[in-house]
């Protein structure tokens, strides 16, 4: 198996390949015994610890029942599944535009019951209006340089936020306090969508808290991510998006949005900072 053109996803072929060779030198055998116990050749042992052939998910699972490791083999195939998807550059899911990629997460916001949101950049997608969106879009078309398909865009993503008010999905958003100043488009385009962020907190199936500036925090603000229902978590970098579906890695950033969320504002007072954010507008 050749060396994938990604650096991350390489990085995590490899960094699966020593979880497992971890696994082997804990329970104190030899690639040679593990083979045998497995019932396939040392040859592959090798192959798999140095990241030169993919393991299958049968394969871990007969690796941890060798190595008596049960309990790891979830873990271990959920970062084997993701590897080859987890990290996907956004020039690749943007070279046909934006509105396919609105679009492509239709069915996944339908499922999925449970978000929890945190945000540090701008408004999260859900609560944006037909302005800002546009707004954003049009700046991320403008810097990727892909094709200029952002009126479609932005209905495809109004379309997609119908979920919002769909008391059957339930949404937990935190968002720093900085995410209500940036300017990402003009004064009264702003204020639409902080008003518009107003009246979207009144949902009774939404919680919006903010984290204020003045807030002292116990952990750093982080970039953007969403949790899906406990089992999946977006986590966009500037050059890629990132989906991750390990146990382990879900219970990291659900520990980290509970923790972010301690320090937020929430009802009256959240609703205070976005009023003077809306009245710094002038």
């Amino acid at each position: 198996m050749p060396p994938h053109p990604s650096s991350s996803v390489q990085k995590a072929r490899e960094d699966l390949a020593g979880r497992l060779r971890d696994i082997r030198k804990d329970a104190g055998i030899s690639g040679r015994e593990l083979a045998v116990r497995c019932g396939w050749s040392e040859s592959k042992s090798s192959r798999i610890e140095n990241a030169r052939t993919p393991p299958s998910d049968a394969d871990i699972k007969a690796w941890c029942r060798a190595c008596d490791a049960r309990e790891q083999a979830p873990d271990l195939i959920a970062a084997n599944r993701q590897s080859a998807d987890a990290h996907v550059q956004w020039r690749r899911l943007q070279r046909t535009g934006l509105r396919r990629l609105q679009e492509s997460t239709g069915d996944l916001y339908q499922q999925t019951r449970v978000f929890r949101v945190y945000v540090s950049d701008v408004i999260p997608g859900f609560l944006q209006t037909p302005g800002y969106a546009a707004a954003l879009l049009s700046s991320i078309a403008k810097f990727r340089g892909t094709p200029d398909d952002v009126t479609e865009a932005v209905e495809a993503r109004m379309r997609r936020n119908a979920v919002v008010a769909n008391g059957a999905h339930q949404f937990s958003f935190v968002l720093e306090e900085s995410v209500l100043r940036y300017r990402q488009c003009s004064a009264e385009t702003m204020a639409a969508q902080l008003g518009h962020l107003l009246g979207v907190m009144d949902l009774p199936n939404v919680v919006v808290g903010i984290v204020p500036f003045s807030e002292r925090r116990t952990v750093w603000p982080m970039p953007t991510f969403t949790i899906f229902d406990g089992a999946r978590v977006h986590a966009d970098t500037l050059d890629a998006a990132s989906t991750l579906t390990q146990p382990s890695q879900v219970e990291l950033y659900a520990r980290a949005f509970e923790s972010l969320s301690q320090g937020a504002a929430r009802g009256a007072a959240a609703r205070s900072l976005v009023a003077t954010a809306l009245a710094s507008l002038g």
